[in-house]
């Protein structure tokens, strides 16, 4: 890192890396409790469908397979048997009585045919097997003979070869077919759709539940209300105990803050009686000074109150950030135990509101002046750095103290939290951090606070980016009289 400059100076033309924490690990996928209740109601449906069908398969698919086959042998046999009692001039008419009625044809069976055996599945498969085991092993079951399809069964009759020929419709329906392809479709498409209907309506109450608490805990009290006359019980009990608790919130918000605003006005007018009878009847200056850095410390801690008290609600505005950084940062640099390197491109703008970003930025540098001073000096080097991405400006403001314990990291920003001895040497409120942290709320940035691992707390403030980043004609500094910051 470079060297840091003589105190009182600022600098913005500094180039090197800023130190900072590793990143965050964001999570990338997550799956809502949408999709998890609807991903679970479709593999209930979808095994509740299989073991239907299995249960059908055992009880009626198998057992009508069997009866079919003995259907087919009996009807094999039965033709067997007339043709082998009748006469030349009989069987010709049987045979075609059989083609004509029964859509059954018997054909002479050639040496030279072609078929293709009737085991293209495990349904053909045991069929093929039924029907041999009852008319015997020389029996011969294809699915197609000479290229033309059909239930072939092949047979002797006094040492002749024939072809019993019957339409596959006879089985068609029990082996295969697109009937019932198509209602398993249509069952599974209706499941789904009823998957994903349960699966909203069980999901809507907790959507409503989750935004209305993302607002209470912005401080939207009024937009938060839910449903109190929902239909179900459950959910009615529900949403009146939210609407309750979130009213009992906003009293307690309200009464909160006009305690603090209305105690902190009181204390004003003592105090101010104090210091003048101090600086009036107290004859030793020593004790006088002491007395009066006391009353001043008490009127620093009022106004703390006083702006943990200030309303929620701000108009934003376009203003350049480096100016502000540089007004925010020139009373603490014509300080002998203070040091700066700035790093903020002049024509980076942020969306706020101009006095709230300043107590931002003063009450962090209050804290780094208190609490990040070098280890074995009494000076306090701050580093100020600012970076644009994706419409969210990134200003981080780094002391080289001595740190903070990693467990105390969530808890700077309660307030009137004090941490270990290191950093509460000073004495104070407690609310500086929370301030800034309800500050940058309320502009819809956030704070971040960690360690950097080269030394000091790091304070990582995300604030909107303003569309237009022209550099204005008249800059902030020049209004306020700061020309040579």
């Amino acid at each position: 890192m470079p060297t840091a400059e003589p105190a009182g100076s600022l600098t913005d033309s500094m180039h090197a890396p800023l130190e900072g924490v590793a990143p965050v690990r964001r999570r990338v996928f997550g799956i809502t409790l949408f999709w998890r209740t609807f991903i679970l109601l479709s593999l209930l449906l979808l095994a509740s469908a299989v073991g239907w069908y299995q249960l059908f398969r055992k009880l009626e698919y198998e057992p009508r397979l069997v009866d079919n086959a003995r259907q087919v042998a009996s009807l094999v046999n039965l033709s067997r048997a007339a043709l082998i009692h009748s006469d030349a001039i009989a069987r010709v008419s049987l045979i075609k009585t059989l083609a004509e009625q029964e859509k059954v044809r018997i054909l002479p069976h050639e040496p030279g045919d072609k078929f293709d055996l009737f085991a293209h599945d495990e349904l053909e498969r045991r069929m093929s097997n039924e029907l041999i085991a009852r008319l015997g092993p020389d029996t011969v079951v294809a699915s197609r003979v000479n290229n033309e399809p059909g239930l072939w069964v092949g047979f002797s009759i006094e040492g002749d070869s024939y072809w019993l020929l019957m339409d596959r419709s006879r089985v068609g329906a029990l082996l295969g077919g697109s009937t019932w392809l198509l209602w398993l479709a249509t069952l599974g498409g209706v499941s789904l759709v009823g998957a994903a209907l349960l699966a909203r309506l069980i999901n809507r109450p907790l959507k409503q539940l989750s935004i209305a608490a993302a607002r209470v805990r912005d401080g939207d009290y009024q937009r938060s209300r839910l449903d109190e006359s929902a239909m179900s019980s459950e959910i009615r009990e529900v949403n009146v105990g939210f609407n309750r608790m979130a009213d009992q919130l906003s009293k307690i918000e309200q009464d909160r803050a006009e305690m603090l605003a209305g105690i902190s006005h009181d204390l004003r007018t003592p105090l101010a009686r104090l210091r003048l009878e101090t600086e009036m009847s107290v004859p030793d200056e020593e004790a006088r000074e002491h007395m009066a850095a006391d009353i001043a410390q008490v009127d620093t801690i009022i106004d703390k109150f006083l702006d943990y008290a200030r309303p929620d609600h701000l108009t934003l505005t376009e203003m350049p950030l480096g100016d502000l950084v540089h007004e925010s940062a020139t009373p603490f640099a014509l300080r002998d135990d203070m040091e700066f390197q700035i790093e903020v491109a002049p024509e980076l703008r942020v969306l706020g509101d101009d006095v709230e970003l300043m107590r931002v930025l003063s009450n962090l540098l209050e804290n780094a002046r208190r609490y990040g001073k070098t280890p074995g000096t009494e000076v306090t080097r701050v580093r100020i750095a600012a970076t644009a991405r994706d419409g969210v400006v990134i200003l981080r403001v780094r002391d080289h103290g001595a740190g903070v314990a990693p467990e105390q990291l969530s808890s700077l920003t309660r307030p009137f939290f004090r941490g270990d001895a290191a950093r509460t040497s000073a004495t104070g409120a407690g609310l500086g951090l929370a301030i800034v942290a309800k500050m940058v709320q309320n502009m819809g940035g956030s704070l971040e606070l960690a360690n950097s691992p080269t030394g000091g707390l790091l304070a990582i403030v995300r604030l909107q980016q303003a569309p237009d980043t022209r550099v204005p004609t008249k800059s902030m500094k020049k209004r306020r009289g700061t020309e040579n910051v």
